[in-house]
């Protein structure tokens, strides 16, 4: 019996693994609405969707352009000290941020290359996001690796 139960959890698990869909989210929008609907409203629906459907749902999102001021540990230290709106939600919006790497395991890479003209620096950034070279080499492991494609600017 503890055989047959042994084989069974095996089984789900590898039928799991092979039902996994993948997503790069490609982000450069600077508009806070725009990222809480397409970024952390729709993360969260589109996982709950595959698990209804017992498979997985990797997500890895690709930050450069715009989406910059939503992964810095304190936006008013950084040229984002003029934009209330984001000042005003950022506490929240960075805990929201965070449960998303924590509690559904997306995956957050920033673009090394843009940083500097933006006056951002690493200790400046949270420190679930990995710094990558530039965006296009992220979205290019990704999409080779057979990740669907979705833009959000």
């Amino acid at each position: 019996m503890k055989k047959t139960i042994l084989l069974f959890s095996l089984l789900l698990t590898f039928s799991l693994a092979d039902n996994a869909a993948k997503v790069v989210y490609d982000l450069t929008t600077a508009d806070l609405p725009t990222f809480e609907r397409k970024i952390l409203k729709a993360i969260v629906a589109n996982k709950a969707y595959y698990e209804s459907q017992l498979k997985e749902l990797d997500v890895t999102v690709v930050i450069h352009g715009g989406a910059y001021r939503f992964f810095t540990k304190d936006p008013s230290l950084t040229e984002y000290r003029s934009d209330i709106k984001l000042l005003r939600h950022y506490n929240e919006l960075k805990k929201r941020i965070a449960s998303m790497h924590t509690l559904y395991n997306v995956e957050f890479l920033m673009c090394g290359a843009g940083m500097p003209k933006h006056g951002l620096k690493a200790k400046d950034i949270v420190s679930y996001v990995k710094i990558i070279p530039n965006s296009t080499i992220g979205l290019i492991d990704r999409q080779n690796e057979e990740y669907a494609y979705i833009p959000v600017d």
